[in-house]
């Protein structure tokens, strides 16, 4: 794969995180039933929700940094060895900032 069908491929899954976190934002902000019982229940649910809201966010940023990096040239290349990532571990792992050596 080229850098630029990478790029797509980040942009596409960047486009769907933040659909998904905006779908989570609105479930989150819900109002909660009058029952005390299912208050309980609502509020064991809003913590699982936030619990993925935030992993969401977290792979957004992780996305946003390796777009980031396409743009100002470093894509590719290991934070760690500063050696080539490999083409197949960015096709398996497009925002990978290690080299499979560094990343064990």
């Amino acid at each position: 794969m080229t850098h630029e069908e990478l790029k797509a491929e980040l942009e596409q899954r960047l486009a769907q995180m933040q659909s998904r976190l905006a779908s989570i934002k609105r479930d989150v902000t819900q109002s909660h039933s009058g029952d005390s019982a299912e208050q309980a229940q609502e509020r064991e649910n809003d913590e699982v929700v936030d619990a993925i809201g935030n992993e969401t966010a977290q792979s957004i940023r992780v996305i946003q940094a390796a777009l980031n990096r396409i743009e100002d040239g470093t894509y590719g290349i290991c934070d760690n060895c500063g050696e080539d990532i490999g083409e197949a571990r960015l096709a398996a792992v497009p925002e990978a900032t290690r080299c499979v050596n560094c990343a064990d």
